[in-house]
């Protein structure tokens, strides 16, 4: 599966889609000017405190509020709107708390990543860190997936281990978690845009 980007050099537009704080968001723009791609709107379902970052670095914003839709497929159809509307090439979500309909993925095929605090298959859905302390492994971690209809089941780009250290709480094995997120996350990205699609950053 080859991804027909234009020069790396033109660098890829790419939109980025937040629900919360945005630490993902921000180190994506950290490492932009030495990357294949360029942020060039960042949308969000609310008011999102990661607009900071966008507005630090002049990046538009756009909000599509869930409430001011009928369904899913009504709110995931003016996201999509958006997204074509800044000629985007990929599409990247960085905690959006939001499951898109399929129209998403039909409208952008193969062009939807995601970033989830597992190491998938183990551990889908919105808890994947509790869940990984409670069934008791040593190690959970980080993937980069594309994004499918199924959720948390696309094809996976890039893995990222971490280890679960005794007395670990929710919180400290999180923290750690970001800590591989935010150094994978730019790299897959930067990949996905230059066209080089072999998964990189496991270990």
């Amino acid at each position: 599966m080859e991804l027909p980007y234009p020069h790396p050099m033109a660098g890829v537009p790419i939109a980025v889609l937040i629900s919360g704080r945005g630490s993902n968001l921000g180190r994506l723009l950290e490492m932009e000017p030495e990357s294949a791609y360029r942020v060039v709107v960042v949308i969000a379902d609310r008011d999102a405190p990661g607009f900071e970052w966008a507005e630090k670095h002049d990046v538009p914003t756009r909000i599509v509020r869930w409430s001011d839709h009928a369904n899913r497929e009504s709110f995931t159809a003016s996201i999509c709107d958006e997204i074509e509307a800044f000629a985007c090439e990929l599409v990247v979500l960085a905690g959006f708390m939001r499951i898109l309909a399929p129209v998403a993925i039909e409208r952008f095929p193969d062009r939807i990543v995601n970033v989830h605090p597992s190491l998938l298959p183990d551990f889908p859905g919105a808890h994947p860190v509790e869940d990984a302390l409670e069934a008791g492994v040593d190690e959970t971690g980080v993937t980069v997936h594309v994004v499918v209809e199924d959720v948390d089941a696309g094809p996976i780009l890039a893995q990222r281990s971490v280890p679960i250290l005794p007395g670990d709480t929710v919180a400290l094995l999180h923290e750690r978690i970001q800590e591989q997120e935010h150094d994978l996350y730019p790299q897959v990205v930067d990949a996905l845009a230059a066209g080089r699609l072999h998964r990189i950053g496991e270990e």
